[in-house]
């Protein structure tokens, strides 16, 4: 095992959930492209060749992170939520969700819910909390919407609001799975006041390496992956009441003064947005 390799053993799960070392996965070149360890040399191979593609790929990765940080934020701050429930939550890394909100908010509880068994292993890194929060991780499907939200009952209360947060996992339901559907199902079962956090990558005549980039990533990589425009991206937020300054780069998602300096930060292919459920 190298210093840069995960710590877990690839073979130690059980057989139908052993972690494939042969294959690029998504969640592992994400933490490589952040700065982690929970990747091996198949995922960094792969992402510098993404990399050469797209040569600012791995602003988007930092982008959605402090997008996260940002909205979460604001959802503690000033909307008063105290519930999340964050689907596809990747590798753990600095500022999880729990992390922001909690030491917002130390009563905030948090569900985790990915399918991914390299998360899985280090789901323990995402389960620590406040004495008087709660975080629990849930091993399953974005697709599986009843059994999400029947787990998730258990630590938060759908009878209050909920944020709703869906960070660059959307992207893996195609277009005949009925993704819009999918994220409106979850919706209907939180109350009023319950928010949508999603960021998704785009497509965009303006940025025709991010199309090369991914075309790469469905040819050798696995989950594949749904590119959407930013008017489909858009779509997802229907019929809810969409936060200021809409849907855009994750960049210019209200950036911190240290981000704005003198110019708008640079626009990235990973837009975003929030919305509150009337």
């Amino acid at each position: 095992m190298t210093e840069n390799a995960p710590t877990v053993d690839p073979a130690a799960a059980p057989p139908h959930r052993r972690i494939d070392i042969t294959q690029p996965h998504t969640a592992r070149i994400w933490n490589y492209w952040l700065g982690g360890k929970d990747n091996y040399e198949v995922d960094r191979t792969a992402g510098d060749r993404i990399r050469e593609l797209h040569p600012d790929i791995g602003e988007y990765a930092r982008a959605d992170r402090l997008f996260l940080g940002r909205a979460v934020r604001h959802l503690v701050t000033e909307a008063g939520i105290r519930q999340f429930l964050d689907i596809g939550t990747g590798l753990p890394t600095a500022d999880n969700t729990h992390e922001v909100a909690q030491h917002l908010a130390p009563d905030a509880r948090i569900v985790y819910v990915d399918n991914d068994p390299l998360v899985l292993a280090h789901a323990r890194a995402l389960l620590t909390s406040t004495p008087e929060g709660r975080t629990d991780y849930l091993d399953e499907d974005l697709r599986n919407t009843d059994s999400i939200l029947e787990h998730a009952a258990k630590t938060l209360d759908l009878d209050q609001p909920v944020a709703l947060m869906l960070l660059g996992v959307v992207i893996f339901i195609g277009p005949d799975e009925d993704p819009y559907g999918l994220v409106r199902r979850l919706l209907d079962r939180l109350p009023s006041g319950s928010h949508l956090v999603l960021s998704h990558t785009i497509t965009s005549p303006a940025m025709p390496d991010v199309d090369e980039a991914v075309r790469f990533w469905n040819e050798h990589g696995t989950p594949k992956l749904t590119q959407r425009s930013p008017e489909d991206v858009a779509r997802f937020f229907d019929g809810l009441e969409l936060l200021e300054p809409g849907v855009v780069s994750c960049s210019r998602w209200r950036p911190s003064v240290g981000q704005i300096g003198m110019t708008e930060p640079p626009e990235v292919a990973m837009f975003g947005g929030v919305a509150r459920k009337r």
